[in-house]
């Protein structure tokens, strides 16, 4: 099933100053294409500048045609996720059932992502952006081309075919690694689910209900960016030249690439190096 977008309120952009343009610039001689769709994944403590500054020249290079998406993950409603089994080691299991029914259910209108970085939460809450409805791997996205990507978004697929990575995949989406590394890039989880037979496991998490809270359980593929680094380092090793343009962004240096490239590459790379059925 699939969960209506959330739209914010529009209103005025905010001018851009120097830094704004100093940035547009970097990322025009980069490649981002105006007009295009991009999906950013940034590391605001690399890049230095403010969260708001950075979108806004984000926005500027894309221009008024192009579309901005972030992934608005909420891995703390979830008690299947890394970050819950990682604050629960070592408690007993009434301080686990504590820690459970503390967990804020996912609203999307409200629900921060702060675990995906002040960029991803500053494009969530700018208004008219819109969301996706999944409980713990939404993605925000602002532009004309926001409500194609993110409609269709079922509660029982993370990362696949039913998700925003796939209409990413279909619009020839660009990625830009901002001051991070390939173990932040979320496109080749869409490659996860084109192998053979992948491992399926059951997820739960705790989502807004008219009664207040509720769980939800559903079964997904299993997703592992374990490996996510030495695939990029290969990516970049094994493309043609230019596959993968590298150049600072403010002062992080960054990463920029063809979505479809990245997952393509991905699929055949997991094909060789991962164990069948894992």
């Amino acid at each position: 099933m699939t969960q209506p977008l959330l739209r914010r309120d529009d209103r005025t952009a905010t001018r851009p100053d120097r830094f704004g343009e100093r940035t547009a610039a970097q990322l025009d001689r980069l490649g981002v294409r105006r007009g295009g769709i991009l999906l950013v994944h940034a590391s605001m403590r690399s890049a230095g500048g403010s969260a708001d500054a950075v979108a806004a020249a984000l926005r500027r290079a894309l221009g008024p045609e192009g579309t901005l998406v972030v992934p608005a993950f909420t891995p703390e409603n979830s008690d299947t996720s890394r970050s819950y089994l990682d604050r629960v080691r070592g408690l007993n299991a009434p301080e686990r059932a504590a820690v459970r029914a503390a967990m804020p259910p996912f609203d999307p209108a409200t629900s921060s992502a702060r675990s995906m970085g002040a960029l991803a939460e500053t494009v969530r809450l700018t208004p008219g952006a819109l969301r996706s409805g999944h409980p713990q791997t939404s993605f925000a996205a602002i532009g004309p081309a926001a409500g194609m990507l993110l409609g269709e978004h079922r509660q029982d697929c993370h990362l696949g075919e039913a998700s925003p990575l796939a209409r990413l995949y279909e619009a020839d989406a660009q990625v830009l690694l901002l001051g991070t590394g390939f173990e932040s890039c979320t496109a080749f989880h869409l490659a996860e689910y084109r192998v053979p037979h992948p491992v399926r496991r059951p997820y739960r998490c705790v989502v807004a209900s008219e009664g207040g809270r509720r769980w939800w359980e559903y079964e997904d593929i299993e997703l592992d960016d374990s490996d996510f680094a030495a695939l990029g380092a290969d990516f970049v090793r094994r493309s043609p030249v230019g596959t993968v343009r590298t150049g600072p962004v403010v002062s992080a240096p960054s990463r920029l690439f063809g979505f479809r490239a990245a997952v393509d590459f991905a699929a055949g790379w997991f094909g060789n190096h991962r164990p069948r059925g894992a």
